[in-house]
């Protein structure tokens, strides 16, 4: 089954907070040319927070949280409303998806997004999915969709991202950037500030994302979402936009989940004979290479791996809780605080 996962980025669905009929229904049209063409589209699409300004005619977010999320699920009504009625003209069917970062955290619930979606894309239902501004705290929170579109489609394995915004890609000056091979400093250096009156993201978080969907092996294109048939186009290989070349190399699924899904807890420090045998001879972090424990963290969490100068190794899953390494590390035992599977260095 070829997957695409497109995301629609605010300014493109709810330009100045006004929903755009017309867009959402050229989307919709777009999706079913896709379907005719073999491939199933994954949206993931803004435009709560902008729909719920608009119909509470507030020029601007409130700082308070609660209300933010209040309006927001006032403003996800209209949008899923939208896009029941003009998917219902063409004959598909929708569903929508509200996520959390706790929802990709746990592994569990992981792999139940996964089935959900493949169960939805099985009943020929097109999964609209947004972040769930409604109930997610500061702790759980995305804080926008261009990363969470990328954690998609390394779960569902997708062939493709497409992160959909009101400019023609990424933009050196003038002149749209074609294709990247890896995003570096230089590369992330050509993001410019945007005003975020009814937006989250901006280019940075689309190189973010990027980022995440290329490690993945999984190219990326930045395009105008404006564009009629734009998904289609792409999918059929057309020169539009920026594309990211996905990488050559990518990690198994579990450290994929490991490096992208899991957000660390805390950190340990490690001296130099740890550090050689996990990054050069690729085994597993024995509790008497720790140094010290940094933050409260618990067995099971993601804790970053840092180097005596403080440069990050990696990420791992932890086998003992901070209070454990620090005795463990007094009593020299040669047990693995992070297994080799449970480790992700950094590139």
């Amino acid at each position: 089954m070829r997957k695409i996962v497109v995301k629609v980025g605010s300014s493109v669905i709810a330009p100045q907070g006004n929903l755009d009929s017309k867009l959402v229904g050229q989307l919709a049209k777009d999706v079913l040319l896709a379907e005719r063409m073999g491939i199933k589209v994954i949206l993931v699409s803004s435009g709560a927070i902008a729909c719920g300004l608009h119909a509470l005619g507030h020029k601007k977010k409130p700082a308070d949280m609660h209300l933010l999320m209040a309006i927001s699920s006032l403003g996800q009504i209209i949008l899923m409303d939208e896009f029941n009625r003009q998917f219902k003209k063409l004959g598909l069917t929708c569903g929508q998806i509200l996520l959390s970062w706790d929802d990709f955290e746990h592994r569990e619930r992981f792999i139940n997004i996964r089935k959900t979606i493949e169960h939805m894309l099985l009943l020929k239902a097109v999964p609209i999915i947004n972040e769930n501004d409604a109930v997610s705290s500061e702790e759980i929170k995305f804080g926008d969709n261009d990363r969470l579109s990328a954690l998609v489609a390394n779960l569902v394995e997708a062939e493709q991202l497409i992160l959909l915004s009101d400019v023609e890609g990424l933009l050196d000056g003038k002149k749209v950037v074609k294709e990247v091979s890896g995003i570096n400093a230089q590369i992330l250096s050509l993001a410019r500030i945007e005003d975020k009156t009814h937006t989250s993201g901006g280019m940075f978080t689309k190189l973010e994302a990027a980022k995440i969907a290329t490690a993945s092996g999984i190219k990326t294109t930045i395009a105008c979402g404006r564009i009629k048939g734009i998904i289609c186009h792409i999918a059929q290989g057309k020169t539009i936009g920026t594309l990211f070349l996905p990488a050559s190399k990518k990690n198994k699924a579990r450290k994929r989940w490991i490096a992208f899904s899991k957000k660390p807890k805390g950190a340990i420090i490690i001296d130099a004979g740890a550090k050689e045998a996990i990054l050069n001879r690729k085994k597993s972090l024995l509790c008497v290479g720790i140094i010290r424990a940094e933050r409260d963290f618990k067995r099971g969490d993601c804790v970053e791996v840092l180097d005596e100068s403080r440069n990050i190794l990696g990420c791992g899953l932890v086998n003992y809780s901070a209070q454990e390494l620090i005795n463990c590390r007094s009593k020299k035992f040669e047990k693995e605080a992070i297994h080799r599977d449970n480790f992700v260095a950094k590139d």
